[in-house]
């Protein structure tokens, strides 16, 4: 029955208050993510400059130490000091190297060509010469200066590779001069360095040489990212090709390279693994063979190493693993920055300011120390800097205190003492060719301040090369990052991406009003997010509803009426509209004026086309049973064949007949499976648009992830509803963690999921999804979990399924204990079903699918065995439970426990199905009190014993430390926690009893929930509607219009398809009652009988003749106009109802088939699943009668670890469970503290890219001056806070480096400029 509306045509003048839902995002704690983000960036901009300050200090420590004049260590002990820096060198290429192997073995990879291996192997032998020269050769001869800065010439060959890669685009570009002039400034830097060091003392030859091998050294080792600018050269050679057989060759290549640097870059991006190991190896030797042959060249002794004393030897240990540690943390954090879309305030500023602080650490404790010298020396001459160096640092002893700071100090001061810096001219030129080498890294890198990138860039698309260069960890950092050419056509197009197009598809039964109320609320949100304008270009939508079982039959009807539930979808999506454009700005109003829709005639019953008042569009499908096969499923399969089939390939196969060329066909039609993805609902799912965002951000990405799935919260009110809000919460922050991280998500929930085009259209995918059920299995698995079956099929096709922790989606969850059985009923088998689908075929899975490995589906093998033994652990449980009790015997406790599981599975052979589930209610009530008083006892025995080492208490304690710092770690979820009470007393309800029934039950394939729902909203009457006789005039030929119309419309629609005459129905489904006829117009009461026009009024006030006239009588608030379906399209519909659709015949021997085979099937599972089971409580009762030869016995210790003399004794079956239930435990929470990190990078990025606007107001508006205008001017025109939403270009551009693209990937990526966000999250 609808819910009583109070329109304007039918409001009193009086009654003006209104109730209005709350359409506001009131979950997600937007301020407290926001100060998170705040303390988030500034933690990262410090850890990136104290820890690349840190790498670079310790390095040039032990540069320092390797000098030869250093008195920190003796001078014999240079080796170790200069093997250190070696360790420095080859740290990176033996992670490098790891990373490489692991993934060769466990993803694809392929061996490049002879040339390539000789090309890149050349040039690493080059970067491993020039950085073994450089740091083992050069450096420990050079002065501090010299070596804190000669680090920044590396760039040199960068910044020639950028003029040559600038100049090659042929396009005017902002970053040429900075690119020159930092070239020259690099080689003025050298050109300085050198004068210095030969002008100073040209006799001294070994200065010389030492100061030409450190520039041949730098030049070599600036070879390093030749990656970052060869890609983009051949790239622009190939853009350049002009002749029309260069691009006919271009089309038939397939790599799309072009001449010898294309084919390079794509054969090392393709052969990438195997090329970074020879590398790798390569590079280690080539830095062994330079330290193994200059100690003895220098006439040093290796025979060192192996007698160090423990003084330097714990200097080296330190200062190296400072060194090493940093390093890595430094590469992480900057890493973090960048996917956190912090580049600029994060990254790239921490990093320059990091070589200027290096500086001052070392400098300023030389002046310091220098000064102090001069105050005791009174201004003699003597106290100049040549006298200091003479008279304290080289003549000073090997110091033996464990004070080394002013060692080092002077050590610093020594490799400054060949230079007399009281003279200008030695400050000048040192000072000169530093700060021309930092300001020629700051030019080099200056590109990077306007670097598009996305949130959550990819690694590999953020940088070049794997991982970091220990010795040059701020340049290697910002030289590796991605460079791109902004010219000013590039920056117009904001990125030059794709749009992606959006299908929202919501399929509906007997949701109720409010459900209807939340999803149809959540629609209106993202169509006010991203209205339908040129502005707004990241991706555009359309949503779906497909809502099955919508007609019933009225007497007296030409045709078929909406029922209930659908006039109510349609009342509220009229409702939802006034309340989203609330153009009743003025007091008096005669009548809302919402804009016309249109209703349309199908094959499969009717279609609603509502236009969102920002251009966005509605499409509800309303589905006759008796056309269109009915259930979820194939309401799935429907809208799969339709968007995807019909809309993506039926276009581009018409261009294929008219001949168009079949190669860009080919790629249009891929370009566009890429770009279009479906987000599938549930009719109660209630979203905000950022958690729509946050999904499409991973598929955009991450090419291979063929769905996505947001953390999923229950609502509604209630114990049942409590439980299950815990259990969500534990599932989600714990499994589907794990799962998401050491392997994939096998269920992405139909409730809120989004799915790729280009994974649903792959083979064995949305083909096998429409297979009919024709085997019992296939009931279980196909029809009662269809999300995770479809899961299934995307995984078993190499797809990757992901989980989302930052997007968030709410749905009604049952309230009462029968709806609840009856769901996990379904849930239940079908989960086991797809997991042993998926276990049964590991090797072809984890060959197909990399995300699969054989360790994780081992630990799936675990997790399923644990759920199916979990009855005979909960009898076990609960048999402990009565030993601490009861002070029994186990074997005595073991059979109490028994007997009532036994006594319900019997019962549940026996009784309906209701009947079991109030059993189960009685008998889940009776545990819950045994469940609480073995709490409080196990609580009271560690007080009493003073001790928590007990098996059982180990557990308790254990579980509940895990689920507190997990809360904790979820903070906007932490209140959960206070669930935690009523889950664990329901945990023989959730994990016996409901695995009990839903096992018995396995044969009923009903759906179970939403069966017997009386009313679709809050039953009361229509209105009776007052009528003047000019009205009533109106409306009797209105009608007669009306009935004429819809005769004519019902013939045409029973020409195209007639009706079938069985229904799928396999399984006798609870009848629900008649519901009477709604929207029916009641004549006015108080006609006298006599009046003239009885018989007329009577005649026309019977039933509207259809579903379209009913629509259009049932409100004044909208006018639907009738339009016919395009030929085409409703040919399509035709052929897909005869190949995949058509209502199965309800053939009563194949439905006796079905029922037999389905109970034969459920007796054959019970027996082996209760079998299992039974096996394993008789082994333990076994144990434990034998449990002085078998058992395990652990001495019992108290709080203070001190033995006290008593033993636990465990048997060995039980301890392998604990074993790997607790490993399973703990990789579970190891996986959600690595998640956590990556979802609040998430957050932090999609904050900082929201633009600042003000928050929307929905209550105060202007009256609109034509709606029916374009979706522009709709936007333009409906209120003053939803100009707000528009963001001008100076306001998405001004965001700068937080501007999201990814321009310049090559790799099979989706790139993305997401620079317009949430108007205002918070909605």
């Amino acid at each position: 029955m609808e819910k009583e509306k109070h329109t304007p045509s039918d409001m009193c003048p009086w009654d003006t208050a209104r109730e209005v839902p709350d359409i506001e995002d009131q979950q997600t704690p937007w301020k407290m993510i926001k100060l998170v983000k705040i303390i988030s960036l500034c933690v990262v901009a410090v850890l990136v400059f104290g820890l690349a300050l840190c790498s670079k200090v310790s390095f040039l420590l032990l540069v320092t130490l390797s000098n030869e004049g250093t008195k920190t260590l003796p001078s014999q002990m240079r080796p170790v000091a200069l093997l250190s820096i070696g360790c420095v060198l080859i740290s990176s290429s033996v992670l490098v190297f790891i990373k490489s192997m692991w993934k060769a073995c466990y993803k694809t990879s392929k061996l490049p060509r002879k040339s390539t291996i000789a090309l890149v192997l050349f040039i690493e032998f080059l970067v491993a010469m020039g950085a073994a020269i450089l740091t083992i050769v050069a450096m420990p001869h050079l002065d501090i200066v010299t070596n804190v800065t000669i680090l920044n010439g590396v760039a040199v060959l960068s910044t020639l590779l950028q003029v040559i890669t600038q100049c090659t685009a042929k396009e005017r570009n902002r970053f040429m001069v900075p690119s020159i002039m930092a070239f020259l400034l690099i080689l003025l830097g050298y050109a300085l360095f050198l004068f210095l060091y030969i002008t100073k003392d040209p006799t001294d030859t070994r200065r010389i040489i030492w100061a030409g091998l450190a520039v041949g050294g730098s030049i070599l080792m600036s070879f390093n990212w030749w990656e970052n600018y060869f890609k983009l050269i051949g790239k622009n050679r190939q853009n350049n090709k002009k002749s029309q057989k260069d691009i006919e060759d271009l089309k038939l290549n397939k790599r799309r390279s072009s001449g010898f640097l294309g084919a390079l870059c794509d054969d090392v991006t393709a052969c990438q693994n195997v090329l970074y190991m020879l590398s790798s190896v390569l590079r280690i030797a080539v830095t062994a063979a330079v330290l193994g042959a200059y100690v003895p060249l220098d006439k040093m002794n290796w025979a060192i190493v192996t007698s160090i004393p423990s003084l330097e030897t714990k200097i080296i240990a330190i200062i190296i693993g400072v060194q090493l540690i940093s390093s890595v943390l430094c590469h992480w954090f900057s890493l973090v920055a960048c996917k956190m879309h912090a580049l600029r305030r994060c990254f790239i500023l921490p990093l320059y300011l990091a070589s200027l602080a290096v500086m001052v650490l070392f400098i300023v404790p030389v002046i310091v120390y220098h000064q102090n010298y001069r105050n005791t020396q009174n201004g003699t001459q003597s106290s100049d800097f040549r006298g200091y160096c003479n008279n304290v640092v080289d003549a000073r002893n090997q110091s033996s205190s464990s004070d080394v700071f002013p060692d080092l100090v002077l050590d610093v001061t020594h490799t400054l003492c060949f230079l007399d810096l009281s003279k200008v001219y030695d400050i000048g030129l040192l000072t000169g060719s530093a700060v021309c080498w930092w300001l020629g890294l700051v030019l080099a890198t200056l590109h990077l301040w306007y670097l598009n990138v996305a949130r959550i860039q990819r690694t590999q698309d953020l940088f070049i090369r794997r991982l970091f260069e220990g010795a040059f960890i701020e340049q290697s950092l910002l030289l590796n990052t991605r460079f791109d050419i902004l010219s000013k056509e590039r920056r117009k197009k904001k990125g030059g991406f794709d749009t992606a197009m959006i299908y929202l598809c919501a399929t509906m039964w007997h949701e109720t009003h409010n459900e209807m109320m939340n999803i149809i609320i959540s629609i209106f949100r993202l169509d006010k997010y991203r209205p339908k304008t040129k502005l707004y270009d990241d991706f555009t939508f359309e949503a779906h509803i497909y809502f099955d079982d919508a007609f019933e039959h009225v007497e007296g009807s030409q045709g078929d009426h909406l029922n209930k539930y659908a006039q109510d979808l349609v009342n509220v999506l009229t409702d939802v509209y006034g309340i989203f454009v609330n153009i009743d700005g003025k007091f008096f109003n005669n009548k809302q004026q919402i804009p016309d829709h249109t209703i349309i005639r199908t094959p499969y019953g009717g279609r609603l086309v509502i236009k969102m008042p920002h251009g966005n569009e509605i499409f509800v499908h309303f589905k006759d049973k008796t056309l269109f096969r009915h259930k979820k499923r194939w309401s799935q399969v429907m809208y799969l064949y339709y968007l995807l089939g019909y809309k993506i390939m039926s276009k581009h196969y018409a261009g294929w007949e008219k001949r168009q060329d079949e190669a860009e066909l080919k790629e249009a039609v891929k370009k566009e499976k890429k770009n279009t993805y479906i987000l599938a609902l549930d009719g109660d799912t209630d979203f905000q648009p950022a958690a729509v965002m946050l999904l499409i951000d991973r598929l955009k990405q991450y090419p291979k992830v063929g769905a996505a799935c947001g953390r999923i919260h229950p609502t509604g009110t209630g114990p049942i509803v409590w439980f299950q809000k815990f259990e969500y919460a534990v599932s989600h922050w714990l499994q589907k963690t794990a799962e998401h991280v050491i392997g994939c998500v096998l269920c992405s929930p139909g409730c809120f999921s989004l799915f790729r085009a280009e994974a649903l259209m792959d083979d064995n995918v949305m083909k096998t999804y429409s297979t009919v059920s024709s085997e019992a299995q296939h009931y279980i698995q196909y029809d009662q979990g269809e999300d995770r079956w479809l899961c299934t099929l995307l995984l078993k096709q190499g797809w990757r399924v992901e989980y989302n922790a930052a997007s968030d989606a709410y749905t009604n969850a049952p309230e009462d204990f029968k709806e609840l059985y009856n769901q996990r009923r379904r849930w239940g088998p079908s989960t086991m079903a797809n997991v042993i689908d998926l276990i049964g075929d590991t090797s072809a899975i984890s060959k197909k699918n990399s995300s699969m490995s054989k360790p994780f589906m081992f630990y799936q093998l675990f997790a399923i065995a644990s759920s199916i033994l979990a009855p005979a652990t909960i009898c076990l449980m609960i048999a402990g439970s009565l030993t601490f009790v009861l002070s029994i015997t186990g074997e005595a406790a073991l059979v109490m426990a028994v007997i009532p599981p036994i006594i319900f599975l019997i019962l549940c052979f026996k009784l309906k199905s209701d009947t079991q589930i109030a059993v189960a209610g009685i008998m889940s009530i009776l545990y819950a009190f045994l469940m609480m008083v073995v709490a409080i006892t196990i609580i009271g025995s560690m007080v009493k014993e003073k001790t928590i080492l007990t098996p059982s208490s180990i557990f308790v304690v254990a579980m509940a430390s895990i689920y507190v710092i997990t809360a904790i770690m979820h903070p906007q979820e932490a209140h959960l926690v206070f669930h935690a009470f009523l889950y664990i007393i329901s945990i023989p309800s959730a994990y016996l009893l409901l695995t009990i029934y839903s096992m018995v039950n396995m044969n009923n394939v009903s759906w179970g929930t939403r069966e017997t729902k009386p009313t679709a909203g809050p039953a009361t009457e229509d209105p009776v509607t007052k009528q003047t006789n000019t009205q009533k005039a109106m409306s009797i030929v209105q009608r007669l219009s009306l009935w004429c119309k819809c005769c004519k419309k019902s013939n045409q629609r029973l020409g195209i398809m007639q009706p079938p005459v069985s229904q799928e129905n396999l399984i006798p489904e609870a009848q629900q009652p008649e519901p009477q006829p709604q929207n029916t117009h009641v004549s006015d009461e108080r006609i006298p009988e006599g009046q003239s026009g009885e018989a007329t009024i009577a005649v026309f006030d019977s039933p509207a003749q259809c579903f379209v006239s009913q629509l259009q009588n049932s409100t004044t608030n909208i006018q639907l106009n009738e339009e016919s379906l395009d030929k085409e399209e409703e040919q399509f519909f035709v052929e897909l109802c005869e190949k995949y659709l058509k209502p199965l015949e309800d053939n009563k021997e194949t439905k006796l088939k079905i029922t037999r085979d389905l109970r034969d099937l459920r007796n054959k599972v019970n027996f082996a699943f209760f079998m299992v089971n039974a096996l394993w409580l008789v082994a333990t009762f076994t144990f434990q009668l034998l449990q002085d030869s078998f058992a395990i016995r652990i001495p019992l210790v108290d709080l203070q670890l001190h033995q006290t003399g008593a033993t636990i004794t465990i048997d060995p079956i039980a301890f392998m469970f604990i074993l790997g239930f607790a490993i399973s435990v703990i990789i579970q929470f190891l996986t959600m503290f690595y998640s956590r990190i990556y979802t609040l990078i998430h957050y932090v990025a999609f904050l900082d890219t929201e633009p600042k606007q003000r928050k929307p107001k929905y209550k105060k508006g202007k009256k609109l001056k034509s709606i029916e205008d374009n979706s522009d001017s709709i936007a333009e025109t409906i209120t003053d806070t939803v100009t707000d939403t528009v963001t001008d270009t100076d306001t998405i551009t001004d965001i700068g480096s937080d501007t999201i693209s990814d321009s310049g990937s090559e790799l099979d990526s989706f790139e993305s400029d997401d620079d317009e966000f949430y108007d205002d999250v918070a909605l």
